[in-house]
């Protein structure tokens, strides 16, 4: 691994890191945050993921009803999920908090990893194309570590509890980067992997985080919500 590999590594760190302590610096503007890790996740689901699964699939023949029965599934699953735990946890909810605080920063950290294996493969392709890829998964961790303390603030999760989950956010990257030299994810499996994240960011940001947003009429909400979309857009137009 060279030395430009290295310093691309540690900025995704570095880059997630500052996303994530935004979000504790300015707490009491979290319906803000809301709103923004609402639109990114939503974003982020259609304007990456999803085409990402669905272009691996055609370029293996992978049948496209199965991707599309995976994101459908997860949307499911993730809120019987939710659905079950709330109906027990209600009442444990302030001193524990809520178990889709971990489940959805938990999928973050796993998307974050695979953001690393996404460079370190670019490089191992074309150095000019690493480049490319990684200053744009720079960019979109820092919206990943807005996006990870968010989910776990939101879920009444302690501020340290958020901030470990930021570490390891944080380390993901690193670590993807890493497992390129050591190993390859079977392109069903990460295909199937991309859309089991769509539904479940999807039931996230439309369920979980949306509806907390509408709740204050504020034009902020809105703009941060549009200014998530518009960043997301832009981050993946550029690879």
């Amino acid at each position: 691994m060279n030395d430009l590999v290295i310093i691309f590594a540690l900025a995704t760190f570095v880059s997630t890191i500052c996303g994530g302590l935004v979000i504790i610096k300015f707490k009491k503007y979290l319906p803000y945050f809301f709103a923004f890790a609402a639109g990114s996740l939503i974003a982020v689901s259609f304007f990456d993921l999803l085409p990402e699964s669905l272009q691996i699939s055609q370029n293996i023949g992978f049948p496209i009803k199965y991707i599309m029965l995976a994101v459908v599934a997860s949307f499911f699953f993730y809120s019987l999920v939710e659905r079950f735990f709330l109906t027990h946890h209600i009442e444990k909810e302030d001193t524990h908090g809520h178990i889709m605080g971990p489940v959805g920063a938990g999928s973050l950290i796993i998307h974050s990893l695979l953001d690393g294996v996404a460079i370190g493969s670019a490089f191992y392709a074309n150095v000019s194309v690493g480049i490319i890829v990684a200053f744009a998964v720079i960019f979109h961790d820092f919206t990943d570590g807005i996006n990870t303390v968010t989910l776990m603030l939101k879920n009444k999760h302690k501020t340290r509890k958020a901030a470990l989950f930021l570490f390891l956010d944080a380390l993901a990257p690193v670590v993807g980067i890493l497992l390129t030299n050591i190993i390859v994810l079977p392109q069903v499996a990460l295909a199937l992997l991309l859309a089991i994240f769509v539904g479940e960011f999807l039931y996230i940001g439309a369920s979980t985080l949306l509806p907390e947003t509408m709740e204050h009429n504020s034009k902020g909400v809105i703009i941060a919500m549009a200014l998530a979309i518009i960043m997301i857009l832009v981050l993946t137009s550029i690879i």
